[in-house]
């Protein structure tokens, strides 16, 4: 599913949104989803959206969060504790169709 998901996005990436940050942590539980979302997907959006600035930030004990940087410095952010990478997937499609 969040293959489907990442594919429906394409290169819409950069119409609502100016920047995407993923927070995690290296090794707890609660970042697994967001890690295995980066593994499997990272490589596919960038290479649909290479100019749009995609972050992964890694931290030890960091919560997970993906945020989301839109027009005129407004962000979003949404917590990832125990997503799979799917949801996470989700989350990010919600975030690109929304506008604060």
């Amino acid at each position: 599913m969040a293959a489907a998901t990442v594919r429906a996005l394409g290169s819409s990436l950069s119409r609502n949104l100016r920047e995407i940050r993923l927070h995690v942590c290296q090794t707890s539980a609660a970042s697994q989803g967001a890690r295995d979302f980066v593994e499997q997907h990272y490589v596919s959006l960038k290479r649909s959206n290479p100019d749009f600035p995609i972050l992964v930030r890694e931290c030890s004990g960091v919560q997970p969060r993906l945020w989301a940087r839109y027009d005129f410095g407004r962000e979003q952010s949404v917590a990832l504790d125990n997503m799979n990478a799917d949801q996470v997937a989700k989350v990010l499609e919600t975030v690109v169709r929304s506008k604060p």
